[in-house]
Formats: C-alpha cells, sequence, structure tokens
C-alpha cells in the first residue's frame, strides 16, 4: 500500500483534531480539580459526573484517532458537546451562573466565551466527521482489509 499525502493528511486531521478529546478525557479522570471548580453548583455527584465526562471524551476521541466507527463517534462527541455547551457555558455567558469564589466577573465570561465559542467549532467538525470517510491510515482500513492476498 502506497501512503499519499491525502492520507498522511486525513490521519493528521484525526489525530489532531481528537487530541482535545483524548486530553480533556484524562483531565477529567486523572485530575478533575478544574473541571469541578467550574460545574455548575446544581450538577449532583461532581466527581462522577466528571468520570463519566471522562470516559465519553475518551472513547469518542480515541474512535476519531484511531479512525473506527466514526460516525459514532461524531454522535457521541456531538452530543457531549451541545450538553455541556447548553447546561454548562451558554448559561455562564449569559449571566445565569455566577462566577466561582475568587473568580472576578470578566475573567469567568471571557473563559465561558471561549469555551462556548470553541465547542461550537468542535461540533462543527463533528457534524463533517459524519461524512468522513476513515482513510487507509485507519484502524478500520486495517479490520476491513483483505487478507486473501
Amino acid at each position: 500500500m502506497t501512503t499519499t499525502p491525502r492520507d498522511a493528511g486525513e490521519l493528521a486531521f484525526r489525530i489532531l483534531f481528537s487530541s482535545i478529546f483524548i486530553g480533556l478525557g484524562g483531565e477529567h479522570i486523572f485530575d478533575d480539580t478544574l473541571i469541578q471548580n467550574l460545574m455548575p453548583p446544581w450538577v449532583p455527584a461532581p466527581r462522577l459526573v466528571s468520570l463519566a465526562s471522562g470516559l465519553v471524551l475518551l472513547s469518542g476521541g480515541s474512535m476519531v484517532a484511531l479512525g473506527v466507527r466514526l460516525r459514532l463517534a461524531a454522535v457521541v462527541l456531538g452530543t457531549f458537546l451541545v450538553l455541556v455547551t447548553a447546561l454548562v457555558h451558554l448559561p455562564a455567558v449569559v449571566g445565569i451562573q455566577p462566577p466561582p469564589d475568587g473568580t472576578t466577573e470578566w475573567a469567568w465570561v471571557i473563559l465561558q466565551r471561549s469555551n462556548l465559542v470553541k465547542n461550537l467549532c468542535l461540533l462543527g467538525v463533528c457534524v463533517q466527521l459524519w461524512w468522513h470517510p476513515p482513510g487507509p491510515l485507519s484502524l478500520h482500513a486495517w479490520l476491513t482489509r483483505d487478507r486473501s492476498a
């Protein structure tokens, strides 16, 4: 099999796009101090919610990085982004959720606006991912290759 620049670019796209989900998934699981500080006070069992979120992020991000079940990954990550944006970032931007103690309102609003815009951009990629073929440098290609030769 000859690897083309397009194949390498597709692999780079999947790795770069998935890196934020894999990194944040690890943060949610291994050290969620900052994450819990950003959670709205109404979230029940914050540590459990953080662990579950981390597993969702790691699972979806890993599927994208490996290039397997991309449509499922797009739905999982897209749903997560819609929920977090609507329940956490949007209420903070419009002033429904006040900043945590020790945080200035200005810094809080900037942080939440940045996360809201970031999530909308990532959601756009998830929508596009629905139609994105995994490419020859993917686990999908490896699993479905013709082994009879």
